[in-house]
């Protein structure tokens, strides 16, 4: 049976952040190895329309599909199928084309040849060198000048970006999982909502979490809010096309917080829900330790473009392992040591504490991403209400 506590205090944290405006809506969830603990809710699914958010609305998770995506490529190695330390081009050989941005002539981009060969597990672990636009100036002035999409439109030829760096020389945050989605799909021999759904959210009964919402989903769904002209909240509508060229492994599904937790438990209990296992114990191991190898993780990353994102201060004590963001040391009245986290663009975020033996996750649907004293101060306040209510 799973713990009971007094959630009135999150209750009050959410709500008060819908009230003050800092976020459009939100809601939130939290469970142990034994079940769900706590679930709340606070403000309209659309602003403007009758009805509220429930851990039961449907968000895009953007970037937390990331880790989805990252299972199923630890699930072939787990087989024997796929190699972490091989090329990524000996999966997917297109991938040969991709050359790194080393600068501009004027306005001519200057592209020469990688030092090294990718490999897939530095797709894992964004030491590949590929980058997005709205961390990386660089990227954004390519696209701008060459006229190539970044990737959410949703048409195949974004994934062509140039690396920004060498393969293995630095932690740059991008198209990484999208090429990891490619390889996997290269291995399995099926597209990535299928080998998705038959490996992770099948076995795990995550019947709500897919690319594509069907029609009976599409009216519990939660546009993109951004801020109008008088500073109010409003719908944004579809931020990404529900029928892209691909189905991108780093951004593009759809979830409930009550069915994300369900992955987020099976993490949490080792690989392992309700009698299903989707991963071993050594696998979910290494996933929660570090894997930069000697890399560092920057302490902050400037926003390129503050219109989507503010700038990430992380600060130091922070590494990367497969598919999480890992914090070295305990987060006072927070997480513990080694819990594993990430984010979606679209200010969802979760966390696995394997040490307090709690995971949690916050979802709203809005932009820009973590900004500074809105969206990111309530994932705090959540955080530390939950760990006070423990």
């Amino acid at each position: 049976m799973s713990r009971t506590i007094d959630g009135s205090g999150i209750d009050k944290v959410l709500a008060g952040a819908v009230d003050a405006g800092n976020v459009p809506h939100v809601a939130a969830i939290a469970a142990d190895a034994d079940g769900v603990f706590y679930e709340g809710g606070a403000g309209p699914r659309v602003v403007g329309e009758p009805g509220q958010v429930s851990t039961s609305t449907h968000f895009r998770i953007m970037s937390m599909t990331k880790m989805v995506a990252t299972v199923t490529a630890l699930q072939q190695v787990e087989r024997g199928e796929l190699d972490l330390d091989a090329p990524v081009e000996q999966y997917v050989p297109a991938f040969a084309d991709i050359q790194v941005l080393d600068g501009f002539d004027g306005d001519t981009p200057k592209l020469r040849t990688p030092a090294s060969q990718a490999t897939v597990k530095q797709l894992v672990t964004h030491t590949s060198g590929l980058s997005y636009w709205f961390w990386n100036a660089d990227i954004g002035r390519y696209e701008q000048l060459t006229g190539l999409p970044n990737v959410v439109p949703g048409e195949k030829r974004a994934l062509f970006a140039p690396m920004i760096a060498d393969p293995g020389t630095r932690y740059e945050y991008g198209i990484n999982t999208d090429w990891l989605g490619q390889v996997v799909e290269a291995v399995a021999g099926t597209t990535l909502d299928v080998v998705i759904k038959e490996n992770v959210t099948g076995p795990l009964g995550m019947d709500d979490t897919m690319f594509a919402l069907d029609d009976g989903r599409q009216g519990n769904k939660t546009p993109v809010h951004v801020r109008g002209e008088d500073g109010a909240w409003m719908s944004a509508g579809n931020f990404l096309p529900d029928d892209p060229e691909w189905w991108p492994g780093g951004h593009g599904l759809h979830s409930t917080p009550r069915d994300y937790i369900r992955f987020e438990r099976a993490l949490l209990r080792g690989g392992e829900l309700d009698g299903t296992r989707i991963l071993r114990q050594e696998t979910v191991d290494a996933a929660f330790s570090d894997q930069l190898g000697g890399i560092p993780l920057p302490e902050e990353i400037a926003s390129a473009d503050p219109a989507t994102t503010d700038s990430l201060h992380l600060g130091p004590g922070w590494t990367w392992g497969y598919g999480l963001l890992l914090n070295t040391d305990d987060v006072p009245g927070r997480r513990r040591a080694w819990s594993g986290a990430w984010a979606g663009l679209l200010n969802t975020h979760f966390w696995i504490d394997r040490t307090t033996g709690i995971c949690a996750s916050i979802y709203t649907n809005s932009l820009p991403f973590i900004s500074e004293n809105e969206a990111w101060k309530l994932y705090g306040d959540f955080e530390s209400a939950l760990y006070a209510a423990l």
